[in-house]
């Protein structure tokens, strides 16, 4: 049996969803995203502050938002590589802090973000790389999250 994945070593990464509250004001990001892996997120780890400060979203707009950014809803895709280019640009610097200290990641995301992601691909030598290709795969990330230790 694997020790558990300290809190502080662990990053979780989940694609933005086009389903999203219908609010106009801010909210937490964590708290706007209705679709893919991010409810079953919310209801697993949302209640623990410890977990939910190690959860960010990538999102096609905003770029790395911790789970408590306060956002507004828009709607924009990423659809092709070069905005997928784009959008690394913007999140690698953000990235290299994000990734300090982490040994564990778990990447829910279609390909074209993790493309985006590209820091966290450039370091897999110290940095073990769980990723999901299907956002809604619920299950496989409830795999990932059980050999961490984080319930």
């Amino acid at each position: 049996m694997t020790p558990p994945v300290p809190v502080e070593r662990g990053l979780i990464i989940a694609g933005c969803s086009r389903r999203k509250k219908p609010t106009t004001e801010p909210i937490p990001a964590l708290d706007l995203y209705e679709g893919g892996c991010i409810p079953g997120l919310r209801d697993r780890l949302g209640d623990d502050t410890r977990f939910r400060q190690r959860i960010r979203i990538i999102s096609a707009f905003y770029g790395l938002l911790h789970a408590d950014s306060h956002v507004v809803n828009y709607d924009r895709r990423l659809t092709n590589l070069a905005d997928a280019y784009a959008l690394r640009q913007r999140v690698a610097p953000q990235l290299d802090d994000e990734l300090a200290g982490v040994t564990h990641v778990l990447a829910l995301v279609e390909p074209l973000y993790l493309f985006a992601l590209e820091p966290v691909v450039q370091r897999l030598d110290a940095i073990r790389l769980s990723w999901i290709a299907a956002p809604r795969d619920l299950h496989g990330a409830a795999a990932v999250l059980d050999t961490w230790g984080w319930t």
